[in-house]
């Protein structure tokens, strides 16, 4: 019988180790995966660059650098926050939502084990999962 550690730990491999698709969306992309995982954020909503450093897991001078990065490819724009003028606040460009549908499309493929499971057995793994997802 398996134990939740050996679970969890098969999990991580298959996601993280053996079909990470971070690297190739990097490749496709030009860019660092921080600045996708940016992208993506930025992509659902304009956010302040407060939140953005929040959802990122960085520091403010780091997000700072990341979105400098993103305007400058053409990807982001950055204004000012219509009620706090020292706040700012980051939008996708009509560029960067294609890149960040990409990257998602990219990221997103699942890999050939997943597609192989019968209609059952992936039944069964989404319903697991998706109880997993609903506790946290």
């Amino acid at each position: 019988m398996s134990d939740a550690a050996q679970v969890w730990q098969r999990m991580r491999t298959l996601v993280l180790e053996r079909h990470d698709r971070r690297r190739e969306a990097c490749e496709a992309l030009g860019m660092s995966f921080i600045k996708i995982k940016a992208l993506g954020y930025i992509a659902k909503a304009p956010i302040s660059l407060t939140e953005l450093t929040e959802r990122l897991i960085t520091d403010r001078p780091y997000t700072t650098l990341v979105v400098d990065d993103l305007e400058r490819r053409g990807l982001a724009e950055r204004t000012v926050h219509p009620d706090d003028r020292r706040r700012k606040i980051v939008s996708i460009t009509p560029a960067g939502l294609k890149d960040a549908e990409r990257a998602r499309r990219i990221v997103g493929a699942p890999p050939g084990p997943i597609l192989a499971l019968s209609a059952s057995e992936l039944e069964t793994l989404d319903r697991i999962l998706e109880k997993l997802v609903d506790e946290s």
